[in-house]
Order: structure tokens, then sequence, then C-alpha cells
């Protein structure tokens, strides 16, 4: 093909210097047939009407090929065919939930090369990527009002919780009126994550959106009616009972319709733990990631005047359904405990007080906690573990049996999981007197006094004799000093005493130490 350069060469040698066509053709080394063609073109031009859309053509554009009438010798109706026959068998893939599963081009390619079809990779590329253009479709706008429509998706996230890699999962909410986003990390995408999402997300806004828009997860789903028809599930179905509020499920593959969601899962991922991947636990993961958001969510908005999206949910909070006494969401199972005083729930195991061993015990399993019950009465609660095969102990549970084994304390699990500040009081003061502290642990749990009083009654013994701490002198000066607290509440109900002030002070200052 000619160049534009070569094209003005042509027509200024032939009408400024008055060459012939087979000049030009010598001098340029091109076919006179081209030459001929290009002239009776520009004549062909100038010869009509000077019209503007011929001219612009004709004069300035680059010269190509007419390929219209061009016959396709390689992509015969019989490949045609075939590959449609791929595509649609794509479409059924897709539509059967496999996905993962359809062929590529480079597939199909394949598929035709070994049927004995001759065909280019580009050409079989070039007449796919047309037929997907054929389909393509133009999106609508949508206008919100306040307070009606909410969007909700989970997302993946994978950071480092006490050093160990774990995949954690992101549910995300945003307001559609004011672009307000709200998110929370959880362990699992399962139907208890899914329920508490919205008791938290409710609970933060104060309020509930009259319609929440999905797409079609399981959690919510049961199964499919025909081709848009759903049906939900019962525990989804309760929690929009109690809630008030109106679903909607997307088209199938069709998460662009949750316009803002799908978007902000994204973002919120990419500024939350694009570079601060590294925490102690799933708890300051969380509290990291609502400061970013409170950041995000202070940000003014180009496209709504600048206002930011804290300053439009100012506006669309009025709208919102009060939200009620947050739900409860769990799912309730009954265990027996073991021999180690313990319920094995999935694996892990979780004590329960050992005068309770190989009783039945009822255990309400929430997203991120259980609670345990006997005879329909609560007697505690464990953060939920999502490892493998973990122990999950509370000392408090082991001290009848303790006392009977005191020699059993020093290498016990229980101790190991207790909190830094009681293994150093054990450490530091009763190493050698293992009865003298499980009896102290004993004494402070029937008198509900917290470490923080044993921690002032030690500090209070190394100033005065050192070398002679027992659990009796501990327990003495944590006995007088509530009765003068209780002595001058009594002589002064309304004011705090001198006494209970330097108290707390004094507390305040150890547990700084501490």
């Amino acid at each position: 093909m000619i160049t534009m350069v070569d094209k003005n060469r042509i027509l200024i040698s032939y009408y400024r210097e008055g060459k012939s066509k087979s000049e030009i053709s010598r001098m340029l080394k091109i076919s006179r047939k081209t030459v001929r063609k290009h002239i009776a073109r520009h004549e062909q031009l100038f010869g009509s009407n000077m019209n503007d859309a011929l001219l612009e053509q004709g004069v300035s554009s680059k010269p190509k090929y007419n390929i219209k009438s061009r016959e396709k010798k390689k992509l015969t109706e019989v490949i045609t065919r075939e590959i449609d026959q791929c595509l649609s068998a794509n479409q059924e893939k897709r539509h059967s939930g496999m996905l993962k599963q359809q062929m590529k081009k480079i597939d199909i390619y394949e598929h035709l090369l070994h049927d004995g079809h001759e065909i280019g990779y580009t050409t079989v590329c070039n007449y796919i990527r047309q037929k997907e253009q054929e389909n393509r479709e133009s999106f609508i706008k949508q206008v919100y009002t306040p307070g009606h429509t909410c969007e909700f998706d989970w997302g993946e996230v994978k950071l480092y919780l006490d050093g160990k890699l774990q995949k954690l999962n992101l549910a995300v909410f945003t307001s559609a009126y004011s672009n307000r986003r709200w998110a929370r990390l959880y362990y699992r995408q399962d139907t208890l994550a899914f329920g508490q999402s919205h008791i938290d997300y409710f609970s933060a806004v104060k309020g509930v959106h009259k319609e929440m828009v999905y797409d079609n997860m399981r959690v919510a789903i049961k199964k499919f009616v025909g081709r848009t028809e759903r049906e939900v599930t019962d525990s989804f179905l309760e929690l929009s009972n109690y809630y008030k509020f109106g679903y909607r499920f997307c088209n199938i593959r069709k998460g662009n319709e949750k316009g803002h969601v799908e978007r902000s899962v994204e973002y919120i991922r990419r500024k939350s733990f694009s570079r601060e991947v590294h925490f102690t636990d799933l708890t300051e993961a969380n509290i990291h990631l609502q400061e970013v958001l409170e950041q995000l969510n202070a940000r003014p908005q180009q496209l709504e005047n600048g206002k930011s999206a804290n300053d439009l949910f100012k506006e669309e909070q009025s709208h919102l359904y009060a939200a009620p006494v947050a739900y409860k969401c769990f799912e309730e199972i009954h265990l027996k405990a073991d021999k180690y005083a313990t319920v094995i729930l999935y694996g892990n195991r979780y004590s329960v007080p050992d005068y309770l061993v190989y009783k039945l015990i009822s255990v309400k399993v929430f997203a991120e906690k259980i609670d345990l019950y006997y005879n329909e009465e609560y007697f505690c609660s464990h953060p939920r573990s999502y490892g493998a095969h973990t122990w999950t102990l509370d000392i408090t549970h082991y001290l009848t049996t303790l006392l009977r084994k005191p020699g059993a304390l020093k290498g016990s699990l229980v101790l190991k999981q207790s909190t830094k500040k009681l293994r150093a009081i054990y450490t530091e003061y009763f190493s050698e007197a293992s009865r003298d502290f499980i009896e102290l642990l004993q004494y402070c749990k029937e008198k509900k006094i917290n470490i923080e009083q044993v921690e002032a009654a030690l500090a209070r013994l190394q100033s005065i004799c050192p070398t002679d701490i027992n659990k009796d002198k501990v327990l003495a000066i944590i006995e007088k000093s509530n009765e003068r607290i209780a002595k001058d509440k009594r002589k002064n109900p309304n004011k705090e005493s001198e006494i209970l002030r330097r108290s707390k002070e004094t507390l305040k200052e150890l547990t700084a130490i501490f």
C-alpha cells in the first residue's frame, strides 16, 4: 500500500511538473496501474460538485484497500457455524454455574485445528470479538431517593493475623443515595456472618434502608424458581421481617446492577489493606478498617458539588426506618461436656465449669462468639475460634479441680492461656505456692474482685515487706481496703471519699506500669 507521501508526489508530479504516468511510475517505483488509479480518483472527486465529504476523503485521507467486497477464503460458513456452536456451549455453561469451564478463544482455535480446519488464530479472535460486540448492552443511569436503597456484597482480603496469613471476608454496604460506605471483616461468608454483618451495619447507622440489593448469593437464596423468581432462605426472611426491609436480587451474572457496591469492594480493599497487612487479631484489623472508612466518607465528592458521603448521609438518615434492638443471629446446638470440661464445636474445644463434666450443654453459636447454657441458664461466653483443633480455656472454670490437684497448674494449658497480668502474678509471687494462688483466684471469683485490686494489694505489700508476700496478706489488704471504701460510702453517699479517690489514682498508675 502506498503512503500519503507517495500519493502527494504522484499528484504534484502529474499536475505541477507535467510528468507522464509512466515517468512517475518509474521514478517512484510504483506500478502504472496504481498511479493511474489515484490520478483518476482525484479527477473524479474534483469533477463532481465539490462535495465536502468526498473532498475530505479523496484528498486528505490515507489510501486504503477496499475490503468490503473481498471474499473470506479461510473463514468459511462451516467454520463460523462451528465457532457459533462453541459460543453457544459457553453460554449454556454460564447458565449452569460452570463459568470456569468455558472455552477461551485459544481453546476454540485448537478445537478447529483438531477438526482439520485451516484457520488463523487472529481470524478466530476477530470473528468472536465481532459476535460479542453485536450483543453489547447499554446502561441507564439511575436517580436514587434518600433512605431507599442500600447495596451489599462480599469481598475477600488476605491479611497476617498474629503472623499467620489468613483469608478473611469483607462485608460491604454502600448507600446508593449518599455513596457512604461501611464495611467489616469476618472469618466466613456463611449465614451467621451474613446476618451479623447486617446487624452490625444497622446498629452502626442507627437505621434501616427501605430496600437492600444483593447478587445471587447462597446464604440468601434457597433455590431458583424458573429464570427470574427466587425462593429466599428462612434465616434471611426472618432478618428481613425483623428489620422491615425489602430486598431485590440482581439478574444472573449482572453484578454491575449493583452500581455502587461492586466498585466499593475493590476501593475499600485497596485503600485499607494495600499497605497495611499485619495485625494482632481480627479486632485490630476491623479498627483499622473503620478508621480508613471515616477518612474515605469525609472526602468531598466531585459529582455531588463537593459534598462528602457523610454530609449526604446526614440528609438521608432522617429517611431511614428506626432500627429496633439488635437482632440475634445464631445457631443453637446441644453438646456434651467431656472429661476435660470442654465442649467440642466444629473441631475446636471450649471450656465449661468443671462441675458440668459429662453434662449436656446448650450452645448458641454466633459469627464471632458462642454463648453456653445449662438447664436454660447462661453461664459463660467464649470468642469463637476459626482455627483447627484449638483449645479456648478459662482458668476460673477449673478452680475446683485445681484445688484438688494444685501441682497440675504449673505446666497446664489453662495457665498458659491466662492473661499476661495473671501469669505475671503467678510467676513472681506464687510459682512455688500453686495452692495459695488457686485459693486467691477462688476468693476473687466469689467476691467479684478484679485483677487491678490484687495488683494494688501486691504493690502495697511489696513496699512494706517485699520478702514475705503470701495469699493471706494479700486478702487482708483487699478486705481492709474494701471495708474503708464501704465505710466511707456510708458516711458520704453523695461524695467521693479521699481514700477512694487516692485508690483510683493508685490503681491507674499501677495499670499504666503493668
